[in-house]
């Protein structure tokens, strides 16, 4: 089979106007990047907001390991096979970060025939959105430092500056730095760090902005430090937040590109769902349900990172309610989960498989939580033995679950027509959809929650510093906000080493740290960082582009 970036190159785009056209987007609300790119005007959204939503598929997987579930894949290939079946469909996937596609996993555009195209585009600068967060943040960044060297009016404590600057690249050098080396002339000297821009609340706040004003209303109430009798000191505080609107005006605009078989798709907004909540953009999610019959969408990693963010923190905000949701599982993550080695995954191991039902039980009963009608994808690899594709379908005939094995990459739509059928039966079952929360719990009771229901431990500690933290968002008035727990994605727990669905411990968090703007309070678990480093052997040492402008090892 040929490779990814073979397959986007030789595809046929049609051009983005007439992408356009199939969900009745006028050519006159485009601002086109290009012939492929457009980007839509937030006057769409307004013309659009009396017509009823379509029906929105949430796509998510059992816990990720090295040997890949292919998420992103199956939503763009169920897009496909929603579109052979005649079927009026989006989908809205989040802007790929250059962290990821040059150090371990590679671009996230899908992959084989179930891509979304220019694939070389988005998985690089595309048009621009993330430089624009990194800069917004940075803007803010160099803006305390400014303030304190002018006079500090706010009295900001230099020891006490919770903003950290961004970058797009993975760096481990960077998470703890000195600033303002050099005598009074060249500034301050303080400790810093950067995040990847993935992880910025401004990413944060993009995302789920309904319009410029909240756009700005949500940067305004951003922390960027505390003033020496312990207050927060925000954006709004500096006279940042519209400046920094200013660099995200065009960003706030959703981008419109298209699979490889000509349906629309949103590509917008990038956070991660280990660091941050996980999710495009609200405004990208709401515009298509205007568009389109049904919307498909996809949260970071599993059922308990993406998913619960997107049920718990997306919906409420956005008053979206899921139709249905779709697990993806493969025979080779179900037999990594069961104990299977790296070094024979394609050796037949029906007692290892077995063992890795329990990850894929759990993420089941998850989404039963929500109330949300399911259906498990299969995602089938090539060497992947019909007998162990089987056992998966017998599993879940057997906790009466709809299944199929879906073979979207080796054949685009087609593969994808059985898993399409049955996402549309789930669609008309009734929905009971509902959030875990309803608005007054505590942090620390959200947090028991969550780590209790969701992740299969028995309950919460907050370590020291948290502790401490938790007493001070109580006084300052945030202790009714939700919670996005930044967590590993390779376990259900915070353990990275735990596979399977562990059973009998205790999630550990360490800091906590309010992101006004965005609306929760962010949960440190573990020995999750927000700024990754790159493998021994990143993706990026295997990339080229030769004298006529063709890219080579972008995957």
């Amino acid at each position: 089979m040929k490779s990814d970036i073979q397959i986007s190159q030789e595809a046929k785009m049609q051009h983005i106007e007439e992408i356009a056209s199939k969900v009745e987007i006028d050519a006159d609300y485009l601002d086109l990047y290009g012939k492929y790119k457009a980007k839509v005007n937030l006057g769409l959204a307004d013309r659009l907001r009396s017509k009823p939503d379509g029906k929105l598929i949430f796509v998510t997987a059992m816990t990720p390991t090295a040997a890949g579930e292919g998420k992103t894949t199956t939503v763009v290939g169920l897009t496909q096979a929603l579109g052979k079946l005649g079927k009026k469909v989006m989908c809205c996937l989040r802007e790929p970060s250059l962290g990821p596609t040059f150090g371990m996993k590679g671009g996230a555009a899908g992959g084989g025939y179930s891509q979304v195209v220019p694939m070389e585009d988005i998985n690089l600068h595309f048009t621009g959105d993330i430089h624009a967060v990194g800069m917004a943040n940075n803007l803010l960044a160099a803006m305390i430092d400014n303030h304190i060297a002018a006079g500090n009016q706010s009295d900001i404590d230099e020891r006490r500056i919770v903003w950290k600057r961004a970058i797009d690249v993975n760096d481990r050098q960077l998470r703890q730095i000195v600033t303002g080396l050099g005598g009074r002339t060249n500034g301050i000297l303080t400790e810093s760090g950067f995040e990847i821009t993935a992880a910025s609340e401004v990413m944060a706040v993009l995302c789920l902005s309904r319009s410029i004003a909240d756009l700005k209303l949500r940067l305004g109430r951003m922390i960027a430090a505390h003033n020496k009798k312990g207050l927060p000191v925000t954006a709004g505080d500096l006279n940042a937040a519209g400046a920094m609107a200013i660099l995200l005006k065009d960003a706030l605009k959703p981008n419109l590109v298209q699979t490889l078989e000509g349906q629309p798709a949103f590509i917008h907004g990038g956070p991660f769902a280990n660091i941050a909540h996980g999710n495009n953009s609200v405004i990208a999610t709401k515009t298509a349900l205007k568009l389109s019959d049904y919307v498909i969408t996809e949260g970071g990693f599993a059922s308990e990172l993406g998913a619960e963010k997107f049920f718990d923190i997306v919906c409420p905000l956005g008053n979206i309610r899921p139709a249905a949701a779709v697990l993806v599982v493969s025979v080779r993550a179900l037999k990594l989960q069961g104990g299977a080695s790296r070094k024979n995954l394609s050796a037949v191991n029906l007692d290892s498989l077995e063992r890795g039902f329990a990850n894929m039980r759990k993420h089941l009963d998850n989404l039963k939580a929500f109330g949300v009608p399911a259906v498990v994808a299969i995602n089938r690899f090539s060497d992947d033995s019909v007998q162990e594709l089987d056992a998966i379908i017998a599993e879940c005939n057997r906790l009466g679950v709809l299944s199929a094995v879906s073979e979207v990459v080796a054949q685009g739509g087609q593969g994808g027509l059985d898993l399409a059928e049955k996402v549309l039966t789930a669609c008309e079952k009734e929905s009971h959809f509902a959030p875990l929360f309803s608005g007054g719990e505590t942090i620390s009771g959200r947090l028991d929650t969550l780590a209790k229901r969701l992740y299969g431990g028995v309950g919460v500690e907050l370590l020291p510093l948290a502790e401490t933290q938790l007493e001070k968002i109580d006084a300052m008035g945030y202790g009714h906000l939700p919670v996005c727990v930044a967590k590993t994605q390779y376990s259900l727990s915070d353990n990275p080493a735990l596979s399977g669905a562990p059973t009998g411990w205790t999630l550990k968090v360490r800091e906590l740290k309010v992101s006004a703007g965005a609306g929760f309070v962010v949960a440190l678990a573990g020995n999750i960082m927000t700024l990754p480093g790159l493998p021994k052997e990143p993706a990026a040492a295997q990339m080229d582009i030769n004298g006529e402008g063709l890219v080579s090892g972008l995957s």
